[in-house]
């Protein structure tokens, strides 16, 4: 075989060895690729992972503020809470004072319904309240006249009465005029005791009482010498005339005068002698009840009693028990029970004014 028409058995090196800078190019480029690949991959994990960190930055935040707002709104509804009790507690007592005032008002309306018809009824007629306001007047007279026997405010009433009807100037008042007239007329005529100054001399004799002497502590009088032309002294006198003035004198204690018809004072031991003075207090202050009450009988038997007590034993000698004495008797001498006349009359003809126009 000819070499040079027979191929070599070494052909193929030429074409790998024209190759192989092809190849290395490739695999140069398929390592650049990688490279690029690889880098592309790791700056997409980096910007992964920088997204992620970003975004759990922000979530952070956004967690923080989401709690932070929270709390905020914890607190916010709590203080709404209070507000919303304090307010229900509010409304509640308004809600109490309006019913109290709700209350108020009906009892107001009540009561002002009740004037109205009260004011109405009065308002029918002008007469009708005069009579009212006449009888008002002449029951208080005839109250003080049954009660206490004062003619003096009964007289006050009376003419209080008279002068209101004269006001209302209605000929239809003239009869009750009339009587109201003649009952004054009467109380004017009636003998009128001084009761308060008759009280307060039985009190000015209650507090004197203590210091009336009693009777057996007074003591015998003093004889007062017998005046004469020239008084002789004992000693110029003769024997026998000095024996004669002793006879005389001696004589003269030997008997002795008395008046039989008054009663000797009875003998008091002190407790007697309190018991007898606060009896004497206590007829003087039944007395005085007595004078207030127009009860004549009681009076005029504790005045007798009282007077017979400063007679028998007290010392009628001592100007107290006198002046006490004066006026005791002075005083059970006054008729106290002076009997008021009644105002039925007057009265009855009022209630009949008043009745036909109900």
């Amino acid at each position: 075989m000819n070499p040079d028409s027979a191929p070599p058995e070494n052909s193929s090196p030429p074409a790998a060895s024209a190759a192989s800078p092809v190849s290395r190019a490739g695999r140069a480029l398929a390592a650049l690729g990688g490279r690029k690949l690889t880098l592309g991959i790791v700056a997409v994990a980096v910007l992964f992972g920088a997204q992620w960190l970003d975004t759990r930055s922000r979530l952070s935040t956004v967690q923080e503020e989401l709690a932070r707002r929270l709390a905020e709104s914890d607190g916010q509804s709590k203080e709404v809470r209070a507000i919303a009790r304090q307010n229900h507690e509010t409304l509640q007592a308004l809600a109490a004072k309006v019913g109290a005032l709700e209350a108020q008002l009906a009892e107001s309306q009540g009561q002002q319904l009740a004037l109205e018809s009260i004011y109405q009824e009065l308002s029918k007629s002008r007469d009708d309240r005069v009579v009212a306001e006449v009888e008002q007047a002449v029951s208080i007279a005839a109250q003080q006249l049954a009660l206490a026997g004062n003619v003096e405010a009964a007289l006050i009433a009376l003419s209080g009465a008279d002068a209101r009807l004269a006001r209302a100037a209605s000929p239809q008042f003239l009869a009750v005029r009339k009587l109201i007239a003649r009952d004054i007329d009467r109380l004017r005529a009636l003998p009128t005791a001084d009761v308060p100054g008759m009280a307060m001399k039985l009190e000015s004799i209650i507090a004197s009482v203590d210091a009336m002497p009693l009777a057996f502590e007074q003591r015998p009088r003093a004889e007062a010498p017998k005046k004469s032309a020239a008084r002789v002294s004992p000693a110029e006198l003769a024997w026998w005339q000095r024996f004669a003035a002793d006879a005389w004198a001696e004589f003269r204690q030997m008997v002795r005068i008395e008046r039989i018809d008054i009663t000797d004072p009875g003998l008091l031991s002190p407790p007697q002698s309190l018991f007898l003075r606060e009896n004497l207090k206590l007829r003087l202050v039944n007395a005085r009840l007595a004078l207030l009450a127009r009860d004549g009988k009681s009076f005029r038997e504790d005045m007798r009693q009282a007077r017979e007590w400063l007679e028998r034993y007290f010392d009628g000698r001592a100007k107290p028990v006198q002046a006490a004495l004066a006026t005791v008797k002075m005083l059970g001498a006054t008729d106290v029970a002076v009997e008021p006349p009644t105002l039925n009359e007057t009265l009855a003809a009022l209630r009949n004014f008043k009745s036909p126009k109900r």
